[in-house]
């Protein structure tokens, strides 16, 4: 059996700025599993790694010698840098694309050699899950949600998901051919040990905020159980990574009562006409009718002012009309410091 160790990632790059910037950037991320060592001259790394054990190697493209293979690292990473592929028998990632991406690569190729499970990171405090949610449709619960995530997220960690059958956000939608919410979900079932790891290979951001993308099929969101659901806020509670989850959520889901028992918090947007009223009215009755009172004890009813604007891109949700009732409805969350 191998030994455990702390795995070790070694970035070469003579360009030395930028392998400046991806090391600051990688060690700025808490939740990564290895110890990052930089390089930008191949003598110096072969020297001080030669009897080293190396998990992954990452080196541009115009850095790469073939004599780095005597170091015999697990898995070698080039970073593509003119667009043609010069040693096609490593994997290719793009050099200049975001470094959220590069390093989303790199974390799915260390995933493929990953034999230990992921620590416990330890948070600063619990995890505050807070529900958004309101029976009444056309209410801008999304906008207020994204608006509140944005706003915390100025000064706290947090996430944000959406559990809505069709979301309507495409600036917040998965690329083709990337990851969303229902792979997380199958991630926890399937690679435990994994799990986190793989958390950060979905991990999505506008501005400060983190975000999930949404499912893109809500067939699939109908058919998780609410014990998955259960499990998946365990697990983003244990992980310690954030301080706030802001859930967006919809009842075309399963155990959308035992997720809003398990807020610190539960925003309910309400509307003045007689229908609306009456929608609330009944999820009440039916909330007290299961015996989830305590529900309606920790929901916050947010009559919403008149919104003349609302601003095209999500960062820009902190400024506004409904910035400023969202800024004032979260200082009971937070302590009054938004």
């Amino acid at each position: 059996m191998r030994e455990k160790r702390n795995p070790v990632l070694v970035l070469c790059d003579r360009e030395e700025e930028y392998a400046q910037l991806m090391t600051e950037f990688m060690r700025n991320r808490r939740e990564l599993p290895w110890s990052v060592h930089t390089y930008t001259d191949v003598e110096k790394l072969l020297q001080e790694e030669k009897d080293c054990p190396i998990d992954v190697m990452v080196v541009s493209e115009r850095t790469y010698q073939e004599k780095l293979a005597r170091l015999n690292p697990l898995r070698t990473v080039i970073l593509s840098e003119g667009g043609l592929q010069r040693w096609d028998e490593f994997i290719n990632v793009d050099k200049y694309q975001q470094a959220q991406q590069v390093l989303q690569s790199i974390l799915e190729v260390y995933l493929e050699i990953a034999d230990i499970a992921f620590p416990r990171i330890q948070g600063h405090g619990n995890t505050c899950f807070i529900g958004i949610y309101s029976p009444v449709r056309r209410c801008l619960q999304t906008t207020f949600a994204l608006t509140a995530g944005q706003m915390l997220a100025e000064k706290y960690r947090v996430l944000y998901l959406n559990f809505e059958h069709y979301a309507g956000i495409s600036e917040l939608a998965a690329e083709t051919g990337a990851r969303d919410l229902a792979d997380l979900l199958y991630f926890l079932m399937a690679e435990q040990d994994k799990f986190l790891l793989r958390l950060q290979t979905i991990i999505q951001h506008r501005g400060s905020l983190d975000y999930i993308p949404p499912m893109k099929s809500g067939q699939n969101l109908i058919l998780v159980t609410s014990q998955e659901w259960m499990r998946l806020l365990g697990r983003l509670e244990e992980s310690g990574e954030y301080d706030y989850v802001i859930m967006d959520l919809s009842e075309s889901m399963q155990g959308l009562f035992d997720i809003l028992r398990s807020c610190v918090k539960v925003f309910t947007l309400t509307k003045e006409d007689r229908i609306a009223q009456g929608k609330l009215a009944e999820y009440e009755h039916l909330l007290a009718a299961y015996s989830y009172d305590d529900v309606l004890q920790k929901t916050c009813k947010c009559a919403l002012p008149k919104v003349r604007r609302i601003p095209e891109e999500p960062e820009q949700y902190t400024r506004g009309e409904l910035a400023d009732y969202v800024r004032s409805v979260l200082r009971e969350i937070t302590g009054g410091e938004n």
